[in-house]
């Protein structure tokens, strides 16, 4: 047997103590499975390989075996491999699964090894997670489409496809993550709907320039990959970044003040949290086309609307975040305090501008009694951040 220990837990614990049982299928999507499972072991899970006879024409059971350090699970004995198997696990994912196996599945079918433990993992109360990948024209089957329905009513999670021209491609390993690590959290988050606004505002100067800052957004993602593990109802607000979003989060871009002033008349959220970098100032005219670079421009610039004051009038639980230079912590909380009483927010995440675009900071959660000071990653600061809502707000 492989030896995975020198990836283990390389990239986070959140699954550590996890069984996943992965059940792979006849489809040229099983080429993904060695990264995929990679990618589980490195956030601490134990991955068991299950393959279908067919899924041997894409994949070995040898590369399987090597990627997971576990055996694959390629035919069923008296072992009862489809017990025994499947009741050690946490949750059992069918990645990819194939039309075949999906119809098989809805219709009670147990002829492979991937649909007698889907059966028993229903039967079970097991959590199943479905990535279909196969040609567009067989998705959008209706035979197919209703059996898909069947199974959501049992309980199936089902993840992508992704539609691209003719093809329903394999959801992405980024969204299988997240949906895994969502189904395993303890949920603690379940039914509360969190809208995070996040990015940089851009205030046009002419048709080519405009004046930002230099924040990425990494923030805001991660808060909303946070809450979404944890079970709740996310929804992003995103001006200009520079990181990816993930398409398992619903999004919605702005690239004004003005613009977001307007789309905050919509909030009816639990709470708000805002680590987004937004202009104070716009130029008083936007110059139509593009201003020669021989030309002297001169700019004037009016005040734009607070943003936090329009969002506190419309929810209730709203913490903004502030980013000072060269200030000492109790200054820095000063300061904070004086924002939270001006704008009527519940809390600040306070820190040095030193630390934006970088992967791990220092920050101060600050209310009008109460300060903590948290170190790490942004992934941890985003956790710690949810913690505080649960136990304060």
């Amino acid at each position: 047997m492989y030896s995975i220990n020198p990836i283990y837990c390389e990239k986070s614990r959140k699954l550590e103590g996890k069984t996943i049982v992965i059940g792979i299928t006849g489809s040229i999507a099983a080429s993904e499975c060695f990264t995929t499972i990679r990618e589980l072991i490195r956030n601490g899970a134990t991955v068991i390989p299950v393959m279908t006879q067919s899924a041997m024409n894409f994949v070995t059971p040898l590369s399987m075996e090597y990627a997971s350090g576990n055996k694959s699970i390629t035919e069923l004995t008296g072992e009862s491999e489809h017990i025994n198997i499947i009741n050690l696990a946490d949750i059992y994912i069918i990645y990819p699964a194939t039309a075949n196996t999906i119809s098989k599945i809805a219709n009670g079918i147990n002829d492979t090894t991937v649909t007698s433990m889907a059966t028993v993992a229903l039967g079970s109360n097991i959590p199943v997670v479905i990535a279909p990948a196969m040609h567009n024209t067989m998705f959008v089957n209706p035979a197919i489409q209703k059996n898909i329905e069947e199974l959501k009513k049992y309980g199936v999670t089902f993840v992508g496809p992704k539609i691209e021209k003719s093809k329903a491609k394999i959801v992405s390993r980024e969204t299988l993550m997240a949906t895994i690590l969502r189904l395993t959290s303890n949920n603690d988050l379940k039914s509360k709907k969190i809208l995070i606004i996040g990015g940089r505002s851009s205030e046009s100067i002419d048709s080519m320039r405009v004046i930002t800052n230099r924040s990425t957004g990494l923030m805001a993602v991660e808060l909303a990959k946070c809450a979404f593990e944890r079970g709740a109802d996310v929804k992003l607000w995103m001006g200009d970044c520079s990181v990816s979003l993930p398409d398992f989060i619903s999004t919605e871009r702005f690239d004004t003040v003005s613009e977001l002033a307007e789309m905050c008349e919509k909030i009816n959220y639990d709470i708000v949290i805002v680590p987004a970098a937004l202009s104070d100032f716009s130029p008083s005219r936007k110059v139509e086309g593009k201003v020669s670079s021989n030309s002297e421009i001169e700019l004037i610039l009016n005040p734009l609307p607070k943003i936090l004051p329009i969002i506190c009038k419309k929810c209730k639980n709203v913490i903004g975040f502030k980013a000072e230079s060269e200030l000492t912590d109790s200054e820095l909380v000063n300061r904070s305090k004086l924002k939270l009483a001006e704008y009527g927010l519940s809390a600040i995440v306070a820190n040095d501008v030193s630390s934006v675009g970088k992967t791990s900071t220092s920050v101060i959660i600050v209310t009008k009694n109460f300060s903590k000071n948290i170190s790490g990653t942004k992934v941890d600061i985003a956790n710690a951040i949810m913690d505080f809502y649960l136990e304060k707000l």
